[in-house]
């Protein structure tokens, strides 16, 4: 009977174990997807943009901006969304299933369309893995 519990117990540990450890793996990868953007938001690449985000991206700005896929990626390449710094902080990464939202504050020197500028922003991204990567799905930002 104790062996059977022990044995019982032992499985139970393995299998959170194993469930904590594909949580982390995914937090990760967001983790990794979220840095990966930010870095193409200061120095933006087309196509990269493109294989970060899904078809139905709905990316708002703290002003009320709504933009979609293709609108997000052209702003970032003709410089009417320009970024020359961004500092991330205080961020949190939560995966459900397929999806992960991530919470952070955005600090950044910008210059859209040219002029110089200042964010500072509260951001919630919503992730959703497709085919094994994780992809932008929708963002909303808000001043702080």
């Amino acid at each position: 009977m104790k062996k059977t519990i022990l044995v019982a117990l032992v499985t139970v540990c393995s299998l959170l174990s194993l469930n904590g450890n594909a949580q982390s793996k995914d937090q990760a990868a967001v983790t990794q997807a979220v840095s990966q953007l930010r870095t193409l938001m200061i120095d933006p690449d087309k196509a990269k943009l493109e294989a970060l985000a899904t078809d139905e991206l709905s990316y708002g700005h703290s002003n009320g901006k709504l933009e979609d896929k293709k609108e997000f990626i052209e702003a970032l390449m003709n410089g009417s969304s320009d970024f020359k710094t961004i500092d991330l902080t205080d961020q949190t990464v939560t995966v459900v299933d397929n999806t992960a939202f991530v919470r952070h504050k955005l600090m950044a020197e910008t210059a859209n369309d040219g002029k110089p500028g200042t964010a500072k922003l509260s951001v919630l991204l919503v992730w959703v893995k497709q085919k094994g990567s994780w992809k932008l799905l929708a963002r909303q930002a808000v001043k702080i």
